[in-house]
């Protein structure tokens, strides 16, 4: 077993975007990062649903769509039928979680809830038998190219206790900074998921460096 790895076009060549990302598809990256982020609850502004829309039609790949919005569910409609397979809402940007990630059920896909560096894992323990993923965010959100916060660490072996005793089966996602080695610590703290934008793209050789996170993660 290895992470799954899911590369951000946050990160990718928006002119060829439909050749990177056959690049990592093909590389073995079983999921495609999409950062939705709405000049609010983030300062920056990217990606509304024909983005997903068109990502949908020339990849197989798992879409991982990313609400960073505040009301987030004022989007889950347009996102679910635009075809997203995963769509992931903060629990900061919401006074309803539970409602939300209802929402997000009710179109026959997966949810996942969110939670910021400076949020503990106890306030989302009340939702985490409804999600299939919790993305515990590694950097602050809205931006890429930032340092791995090595504190998020012991988040994520919570997360994974809790899994256990709880017998629940969500996977665990990280975002932010992640590279080899951040992804192998995270890997070995109970992560399955690996959200890579900057490290896969780097305009090298997206395959070499998804291979590398395979490589350090298997067992």
């Amino acid at each position: 077993m290895t992470i799954k790895v899911a590369p951000s076009i946050l990160a990718a060549d928006y002119l060829n975007l439909a050749r990177d990302v056959s690049v990592v598809e093909n590389a073995g990256a079983e999921l495609l990062h999409i950062d939705v982020m709405d000049g609010s609850f983030v300062p920056a502004i990217a990606y509304g649903p024909n983005w997903v829309k068109a990502l949908r039609k020339v990849s197989k790949m798992t879409l991982d769509v990313h609400l960073m919005a505040v009301d987030p569910e004022r989007y889950i409609d347009e996102f679910a039928a635009a075809g997203a397979d995963i769509i992931g809402v903060h629990y900061e940007a919401t006074n309803h979680i539970h409602r939300a990630l209802q929402q997000i059920k009710a179109h026959g896909i997966k949810a996942e809830v969110v939670i910021n560096p400076g949020t503990a894992v106890s306030v989302i323990e009340p939702v985490l038998y409804m999600v299939d993923q919790v993305l515990v965010m590694t950097v602050n959100p809205g931006f890429g190219g930032q340092q791995f916060l090595p504190e998020m660490i012991e988040k994520i072996a919570i997360l994974d206790k809790l899994k256990r005793e709880k017998g629940y089966t969500f996977d665990i996602e990280i975002d932010g900074g992640a590279n080899d080695q951040t992804t192998k610590m995270a890997y070995d703290a109970g992560a399955t998921v690996a959200v890579a934008g900057s490290y896969v793209f780097d305009k090298v050789d997206p395959a070499a460096k998804i291979a590398k996170l395979k490589e350090v993660t298997a067992d």
